[in-house]
């Protein structure tokens, strides 16, 4: 049995800094046992929380299915298809049950196609959750709004496009982006009209998303470019050269040649790798005259440029720049050389005495 007046005589002639590691080692000892109690609790919760809603969303699943099936050839709801609307109208009011049920139209949405499709975005009307995507544009959190912006382009819903423009210029990247690729996925070509009014940048990673959505569909008449082109905002401009070169726009050379004496060198190095895709060989003169004022980049594309282009007359040219300073200039100059004097590059070959050439001459033998 213990002897408790053992301990309390020994609490009390204790010094105090044995009295307060006492109290110190009860309290961590109180606080471990409550922290193991409430973590059990959570995990309890969070397991019944799981398996909660893999019920509901085996329930949903089965719902949306049997909707998905029940629909007749009119295109209008019918009675068991309404059914199904209303019961889920009332677990749409739910945000956790909400968010559950547009998850698995996400899905869906996936999988299926045509008529199917169709059928699930007018579910999407009528029970009601295009309201909740509207609301979430009305937020103050732009995480909120980006949310509402992707389930609003998901479910192709066009007619929130006057509600989602705003969100052009956002402050926040992920809004903007979630805009910019709204407007694509919904129009295409004229969705890109939001370049018009765009003030910050595009950036490059958007840039990748919206071609690789336009190139998705094919048979598409591209719109005039050129005023993007001639836009005030340098990536907008960056953008609308990879169109340019994508959907061979040969109309825009004009515009194109305007770009040589941009302010911005990455603008001008763009255009002229865009001319040589295009054959611009009204180009090739200019940026000839003018070789020595370029900028590195710059001289490097043009020497891309003349290899395409290239003509007997060009070799004198040419010849000047095989001992350039850059490497990469030195071995156009001799590819160009191979392919219009074939005996005037077998004599360099000869005459080669130093390692660089040695190593120019066997990168352009391997080419």
């Amino acid at each position: 049995m213990v002897d408790y007046q053992y301990i309390y005589d020994y609490y009390n002639n204790a010094p105090h800094l044995i009295k307060w590691v006492w109290w110190v080692s009860a309290l961590l000892a109180i606080s471990i046992i409550v922290l193991a109690v409430y973590l059990k609790f959570i995990r309890l919760s969070l397991r019944k929380k799981s398996n909660e809603k893999a019920k509901f969303k085996s329930e949903y699943e089965a719902l949306l299915v049997e909707y998905l099936y029940s629909g007749d050839e009119s295109g209008k709801l019918t009675n068991s298809q309404k059914l199904i609307v209303d019961r889920i109208k009332d677990s749409i009011k739910t945000p956790s049950r909400r968010k559950l049920i547009v998850s698995v139209l996400y899905n869906l949405m996936n999988e299926v196609s045509g008529e199917m499709s169709d059928s699930i975005k007018t579910f999407y009307y009528e029970t009601g959750l295009i309201h909740y995507a509207f609301e979430r544009l009305k937020s103050k959190k732009w995480n909120v709004i980006a949310k509402g912006i992707s389930e609003l382009r998901r479910f192709g819903i066009d007619e929130a496009s006057h509600a989602i423009a705003p969100f052009i210029n956002h402050p926040k990247s992920d809004v903007r982006s979630e805009t910019h690729l709204y407007m694509v996925n919904l129009f295409l070509f004229d969705g890109l009209s939001f370049l018009d009014n765009l003030k910050v940048p595009l950036s490059e990673w958007i840039q990748i998303q919206l071609l690789e959505t336009l190139q998705k569909f094919d048979n598409q008449e591209i719109c005039d470019i050129r005023p993007w082109l001639m836009s005030e905002n340098n990536s907008v401009v960056l953008f609308a050269l990879k169109l340019a070169q994508i959907y061979n726009q040969f109309e825009v050379k004009e515009t194109l040649m305007d770009l040589l004496s941009h302010e911005n060198k990455e603008i001008r190095i763009e255009s002229i790798d865009v001319l040589t895709h295009l054959y611009g060989i009204e180009a090739k003169e200019m940026l000839k005259a003018n070789f020595i004022t370029l900028s590195l980049g710059e001289q490097i594309s043009f020497f891309k440029l003349l290899e395409k282009l290239v003509v007997p007359d060009d070799e004198p040219f040419v010849e000047a720049y095989l001992f350039h300073k850059n490497f990469e200039i030195q071995l156009l100059a001799l590819q160009i050389i191979k392919e219009i004097n074939f005996d005037k590059y077998i004599g360099f070959t000869k005459s080669s005495n130093n390692n660089k050439s040695l190593a120019m001459v066997k990168a352009v033998k391997v080419i």
